[in-house]
């Protein structure tokens, strides 16, 4: 045995490699100038993008599939990285500076377009064939505002299956949530924060009564002069039973409801049978109601109504629904006022 061989030998020191500094999410500590989720500028503008529209960073974190820190972060590291202040947070909403204005008309197409990536290249492999569009909407709108709509996008494009969903309000609202339907297309009375609201086309009140009725030949027709005469309304689930029955309680007219029918043409069919009065919105008065109806425009007393493109905030139409809602108005889908809640114009 070698001399020394015996003894006990001493542990060799082993020097652990020095730990990588961590960035945090202010971007301390690593690579200077370097922050924390960068090298993935798509994540923080998609992040930016569904708060702007989400209106909070719960909605947005949910939306996403994230945490809320994690969305919290992202948005950080996003403005350490430009410099600039692009939210202000005002208790639990979420508010734009000018520099997040500017940014947002630059990062929301660019994050729709990601987000439609797959859906608009078969698209536009295929010409929009074979595509699926549906489309929530009441009786009125679809028969009397959307035949030369849809009449237009078919001649467009013809593959694509075009589905009307005939809905009232609340149904179309559950449509919307649930995503069954791209879009609506109808008037609003309240606009959920939700729900995005882009109104179009306006109609004024009008009343309606036989030719040969008194308030016909009367030359200023008071709310007070419908008061004798029994009213035919739409079931009081729909909106216009509720906004004619606002307005005479608010100005404290008695009234009455003669006849609770649904549909427009039942209605003026009933009136021009001498069965009562009605008062209807314009869009649905034609050349030919003129010829059989005495109609009035009432809007000093009751709210013109608005029929407009109704969706979900953070949906991301597909580029059939798009093409739809550029000929119900085009550009209409490229201005920042339409991701803003709060009620309509009516």
């Amino acid at each position: 045995m070698k001399s020394g061989e015996n003894r006990l030998s001493k542990p060799k020191k082993r020097h652990a490699a020095p730990a990588k500094r961590r960035k945090d999410a202010n971007g301390q500590g690593g690579e200077p100038g370097r922050y924390y989720y960068k090298g993935n500028r798509q994540k923080q503008m998609r992040a930016f993008v569904y708060t702007v529209k989400l209106g909070t960073l719960t909605r947005a974190a949910e939306a996403l599939y994230l945490s809320q820190p994690t969305v919290s972060l992202q948005l950080q590291a996003l403005e350490r990285e430009l410099g600039v202040s692009l939210l202000e947070r005002r208790r639990r909403r979420i508010n734009l500076t000018d520099a997040g204005e500017a940014l947002y008309e630059l990062a929301r197409p660019l994050v729709e377009g990601w987000e439609n990536l797959d859906r608009d290249f078969h698209a536009k492999v295929k010409g929009l064939q074979g595509g699926r569009l549906t489309i929530a909407a009441g009786s009125s709108t679809i028969q009397y505002l959307l035949p030369d709509l849809v009449r237009r996008y078919r001649e467009q494009f013809p593959e694509v299956q075009l589905q009307l969903a005939n809905v009232t309000g609340k149904d179309g609202m559950a449509l919307l949530r649930a995503d069954e339907a791209d879009f609506a297309v109808g008037s609003m009375l309240d606009v959920p924060n939700d729900i995005a609201w882009a109104p179009v086309h306006h109609y004024d009140p009008m009343l309606i009564t036989p030719l040969d009725h008194p308030l016909a030949s009367m030359s200023n027709v008071t709310l007070q002069d419908l008061s004798p005469y029994g009213l035919i309304l739409p079931p009081q689930r729909l909106s216009t039973y509720r906004l004619v029955d606002l307005v005479f309680q608010q100005r404290q007219v008695p009234y009455r409801v003669a006849i609770e029918v649904g549909g427009w043409d039942v209605i003026k069919e009933y009136v021009a049978m001498g069965l009562g009065i009605s008062i209807v919105t314009g869009i649905c008065i034609t050349e030919a109601d003129r010829s059989r109806l005495a109609v009035r425009n009432m809007k000093q007393y009751f709210p013109q109504r608005s029929y407009g493109v109704v969706m979900r905030k953070g949906k991301f139409l597909s580029a059939e629904a798009r093409a739809f809602v550029d000929l119900v108005k085009p550009g209409l889908l490229t201005h920042r006022d339409y991701d803003e809640s709060g009620h309509s114009e009516r």
